[in-house]
């Protein structure tokens, strides 16, 4: 199975040279020389990242492989400032990081709708020639270049950003319990790893208030060695603010699934395992009122667990209930009405583009 979504892309960025000043001199009658006057050099173009609720994955940047500002026009007489190279601005899904590719060292992180982000500045203009007029030097010949741009390789990396992260292995009921509690529709059947991607629901809760669950696709012992779908989306859990683990009515031993989720976690970060925690036992549809002292008996004393059908919806309200308060436990301020953001509607600009397609080898 094929999909769309992209979470890590690799990119060269390239800011724009600033344009050098000008060392032009007045021309005037009966003076052939009427004094230095030229102008200063435009910086070069920044490189921006802006934060887009409208994307969800990084596929619109698998294929660029070069992204590169304009640079900045030199400097002209009559002291007139060269115009400045033309901003390039990265539309990216919020919880996109992005590092040196090198050094690995971050350099910026988007989390918000309209953020925007200086990653790659552009080199500054020169000065022209007007600047450096002295009483000793009447009539300098000399202007400043501009200074080159950066030029750096980065990773992009996409986290899911949700309030609730689904955790568990394949076939624990995560996409249907997904799709009861939001509009989401994802992938479901009765085979393991339907869900390939990270899928994200909103979860509509009393007087007009909301949260966003996560479905992470599912783990296996081995998960943080690399196996089955590895260590792609175990990152995606680091970005939730609390865990729901999800383990099926029908599975051999509750408490051992549980034991193995939660030391995947801890070999992958152990800083995830001080996420508040929620367990739930899915499809209680599929066993017997006899089995559930059994099932809280074999899992964590000082953990709410609850015992939920997504097919019957039994527990299913009482689940959001629970959600919604281990949420505000977690953060005070979660539920309280937040300024609405500052859109930025900003197009996902490369002035190369073109050169680009026609011959991707002229930028190297």
């Amino acid at each position: 199975m094929t999909s769309n979504f992209i979470d890590y892309v690799k990119i060269n960025l390239r800011s724009g040279r600033g344009g050098s000043g000008s060392s032009h001199f007045r021309r005037e009658k009966h003076v052939p020389k009427g004094g230095p006057d030229g102008g200063d050099g435009g910086r070069g173009g920044h490189i921006y990242l802006v934060g887009s609720t409208q994307l969800w994955t990084l596929i619109h940047l698998k294929y660029q492989k070069h992204i590169i500002a304009d640079s900045g026009n030199g400097g002209e007489g009559g002291r007139r400032s060269g115009s400045e190279g033309e901003d390039v601005f990265i539309q990216v899904p919020l919880g996109t990081i992005v590092k040196n590719a090198e050094t690995n060292e971050f350099i910026a992180e988007v989390t918000e709708e309209g953020q925007k982000i200086l990653v790659l500045p552009g080199g500054r203009g020169g000065l022209g020639n007007h600047n450096f007029k002295s009483s000793t030097n009447q009539s300098p010949r000399h202007a400043q270049p501009g200074e080159a741009g950066l030029d750096v390789w980065v990773v992009m990396e996409l986290k899911v950003l949700a309030d609730v992260g689904l955790v568990g292995f394949p076939n624990a009921g995560k996409s249907t319990l997904l799709s009861v509690l939001s509009a989401a529709t994802p992938e479901i059947a009765d085979y393991p790893f339907t869900t390939l991607v990270p899928q994200l629901g909103v979860v509509e809760y009393r007087d007009e208030k909301s949260f966003v669950v996560a479905d992470i696709p599912g783990i296996i012992e081995g998960a943080s060695e690399g196996k089955g779908l590895g260590l792609r989306f175990l990152r995606h859990i680091e970005r939730n603010s609390i865990l729901c683990f999800l383990i099926p009515s029908d599975a051999e031993n509750w408490g051992e699934e549980y034991r193995i989720l939660t030391g995947e976690l801890e070999k992958y970060n152990p800083e995830l395992l001080g996420k508040r925690r929620v367990i739930v036992v899915s499809k209680m549809d599929l066993s017997i009122p006899e089995m559930e002292e059994e099932m809280r008996e074999s899992l964590p004393k000082d953990i709410p667990v609850l015992l939920i059908s997504s097919v019957t919806q039994e527990g299913i309200q009482e689940l959001k209930d629970l959600l919604w308060t281990t949420l505000l436990d977690e953060n005070k301020d979660f539920g309280k009405i937040k300024e609405a953001p500052v859109l930025l509607d900003l197009p996902v600009v490369n002035p190369m583009a073109d050169e680009m397609m026609e011959d991707p080898e002229a930028l190297d």
